[in-house]
């Protein structure tokens, strides 16, 4: 059994959904067959404090965009955006569109660096995506630095982690070295798509969109550059390495609180 992701690694337009729009749907127009297409964190905005001005709601242009493209490329399609809420609060949103059936998951980690903490409201809850027979977690960005979050157990039983995000450059490093050690502690593929490019405030990204697989295996990795490709996850490679090697047989129990 297996799953084809194809991520889009691409600069963003400073807080103009219309072009962000515009121009993603010249590049999926382009992508043949694939199963699954993956956009970064706060793809029709770019990663702005200024949710009140910028927001989508889950019946608004950005939603209906993603169902849109869905039911005309057969494929799903994620990312994350800014959602005002039922209750009238701005989230960080994961949304995982797939023709009409909409998943989502609200980024559980505000960047308070960033002051993302000041105007957004956290999610509470872990989510696991089921697709063509593949579990799937999805991530926004900062939860990368939080593994307990993140840790794999009965209870948060994935194939695969994906993480969007808006990750700078000077600290790439550390993108790359959390996103091999999420992997190699999980026994999972992983799937970390980032932008490039300049935002809004100066500050450079420099994408290292990244593929993982449960061994630690660096599959891909792209710098600097624009960036389609297709990835593919084996249920059989996750299956056979979890067998040959439990370490969750030895793993610590804990509640997160």
């Amino acid at each position: 059994m297996k799953l084809s992701l194809t991520s889009i690694q691409s600069s963003l337009h400073w807080e103009n959904r219309k072009a962000n729009l515009g121009m993603f749907d010249a590049k999926i127009s382009n992508i043949d067959v694939t199963d699954i297409i993956v956009l970064p964190e706060m793809f029709s905005t770019g990663f702005t404090m200024k949710p009140e001005l910028h927001f989508d709601t889950m019946e608004g242009e950005t939603i209906a965009w993603m169902k849109a493209l869905s039911i005309k490329k057969n494929a799903a399609i994620c990312g994350s955006i800014i959602i005002k809420n039922e209750v009238e609060q701005y989230v960080n949103r994961f949304l995982f569109v797939n023709q009409n059936e909409i998943h989502y998951y609200d980024k559980a980690h505000l960047f308070r660096m960033g002051e993302e903490n000041q105007h957004y409201v956290k999610g509470e809850s872990q989510k696991i995506i089921q697709y063509k027979g593949f579990n799937i977690a999805p991530m926004v960005c900062y939860d990368l630095r939080f593994p307990a979050w993140i840790r794999r157990t009965p209870h948060f039983e994935y194939d695969l982690l994906l993480f969007v995000a808006n990750w700078p450059q000077r600290r790439s490093e550390h993108w790359k070295t959390l996103l091999l050690a999420r992997a190699i502690e999980n026994q999972a593929y992983v799937l970390g798509v980032n932008r490039i490019g300049n935002d809004g405030n100066g500050i450079y990204h420099s994408g290292d969109t990244s593929f993982i697989n449960p061994l630690g295996e660096i599959l891909y990795r792209k710098k600097e550059d624009e960036d389609i490709y297709t990835h593919v996850i084996e249920k059989s490679i996750i299956n056979d390495y979890r067998k040959s090697f439990p370490v969750e047989k030895d793993a610590d129990e804990f509640n997160l609180k």
